[in-house]
């Protein structure tokens, strides 16, 4: 092990992720978000194991990641990029296969303008801002479309999306106003699929899931809804080698700032894993590693490549054994509660110094 740890991904919990979500999900079709290379853990890997499940829509961020993942898709999976095209790439993109979220009136009128220039019609998926104020077209723009008759001229609208904005808040008033406002405008439009449910959308109840829903964490093995039990299998561990062990005096200073002093004399043992990697600076002095069913907590801040753990509770700990990050022990919620942040994050900010390694459901691993 070269790098700063162990990132292990489980393909098969990615699997049956997927299938809980398509039985939760009822009679609605289950998108894939693989969008930020599958929340950081390697959409080359997942995307073809989320197709071999019965996948055949994926929703990336970028047409530079739509790029990279649409030779490696098969021809009846469709491609969709959530923050539709920049200006001057629609040619790229329909030659390509891909298709744009048009979010914005200038967006759809490119898309259109580029179909009646090639004298075809292309497909298309279009956003409503129901609330968010994020992305997609405001009321009045998609209102403005469906009393055009001619609006839709060359494009083939197969999808018809917003995004909620409270879902991961079951009583949140904003998702039944949300939900109001999507319906009232897909009866405005055309026929095509509808779509409203991200992960936590999912577990919302029927009213939510329409036509297509559109989970990401959860695929990824993050609680849909914080404060529920978790239906997901978790997906990522991460592990790290101890670089160092060493037993300091009382009263001395532990990491930059010296944020920490030993109350008294105080074993120590240093990790490669820092900021840098994605193991966040605001975790210093309240995370944890786990070793042998023993919590080492941080002593000190993090640093870009290196957390000092206070090892007492682990006297067999020696150099070069592993302690778990990120894991059974410490799942994904915990660590993103110690870090203040949310589990998107977390894994999100893997970085490329952990070994990766997938495993299948034989249990055999192969580094990627």
């Amino acid at each position: 092990m070269a790098g700063a740890g162990i990132l292990t991904i489980d393909l098969a919990a990615i699997r049956s992720n997927y299938r809980t979500l398509c039985t939760a999900a009822g009679g609605a079709a289950v998108a894939g978000i693989v969008k930020a290379d599958a929340y950081g853990l390697g959409a080359a890997r997942i995307v073809p194991t989320l197709y071999e499940e019965g996948c055949r829509t994926f929703f990336v961020a970028q047409l530079a990641e739509a790029l990279a993942l649409r030779a490696a898709l098969p021809g009846d999976a469709e491609l969709l990029v959530l923050n539709g095209v920049q200006p001057g790439l629609e040619a790229l993109c329909a030659e390509q296969r891909i298709i744009p979220v048009l979010n914005s009136r200038p967006q759809f009128d490119a898309w259109r303008a580029l179909a009646h220039r090639l004298g075809q019609r292309l497909p298309a998926a279009l956003q409503a801002d129901t609330g968010m104020s994020r992305l997609g077209m405001p009321p009045e723009e998609v209102q403005a479309l469906a009393a055009d008759a001619t609006a839709f001229d060359g494009l083939d609208v197969t999808l018809f999306m917003s995004h909620l904005a409270c879902g991961d808040e079951p009583d949140n008033p904003a998702n039944a106003m949300q939900l109001e406002n999507f319906r009232a405008l897909s009866e405005r439009l055309p026929a095509a699929r509808r779509s409203l449910a991200n992960s936590a959308g999912v577990f919302l109840g029927e009213a939510y899931r329409f036509d297509l829903v559109r989970p990401g964490i959860a695929l990824y093995g993050g609680a849909p809804i914080p404060g529920r039990p978790n239906p997901m299998k978790p997906v990522a561990t991460v592990e790290a080698p101890v670089a160092q062990i060493r037993t300091v005096p009382a009263g001395a200073g532990i990491g930059y700032g010296f944020s920490r002093h030993a109350n008294g004399p105080m074993r120590l043992a240093t990790i490669p894993v820092g900021y840098a990697d994605g193991w966040h600076r605001s975790l210093g002095n309240k995370g944890a590693a786990w070793f042998g069913g023993h919590e080492l907590p941080f002593a000190g801040r993090v640093s870009m490549d290196s957390i000092i753990l206070d090892a007492a509770a682990a006297p067999a700990l020696a150099p070069g054994d592993r302690v778990e990050l990120l894991g059974l022990h410490r799942n994904l919620e915990r660590v993103a509660v110690d870090a203040g942040t949310i589990s998107y994050e977390i894994l999100t900010s893997l970085g490329t110094r952990f070994t990766r390694v997938y495993r299948d459901d034989t249990g055999k691993g192969a580094v990627a």
